[in-house]
C-alpha cells in the first residue's frame, strides 16, 4: 500500500474543518509558493509534505 504524496481539496477540508472555497484557496497560495520555488506543481493537488509544513499540523 502506498502512502499518499498529495492532498486533494476534500482532504484539506477535512483536515482544517474549512469551506471547499476556502480550501481552493489555500491550495492555489500552497501551488504558486511551490511553483516561485521552481517546484513542479498539479492542479487540484497540493503536496502533502508541503501543506503540513506550511500549517503547522501535526
Amino acid at each position: 500500500m502506498t502512502t499518499k504524496k498529495f492532498l486533494r481539496v476534500t482532504d484539506i477540508m477535512e483536515l482544517m474543518d474549512i469551506a471547499e472555497s476556502t480550501a481552493y484557496k489555500l491550495m492555489r497560495t500552497l501551488n504558486k509558493e511551490l511553483k516561485d520555488q521552481g517546484k513542479q506543481t498539479y492542479s487540484g493537488r497540493v503536496s502533502k509534505k508541503y501543506f503540513y509544513e506550511r500549517v503547522y499540523i501535526d
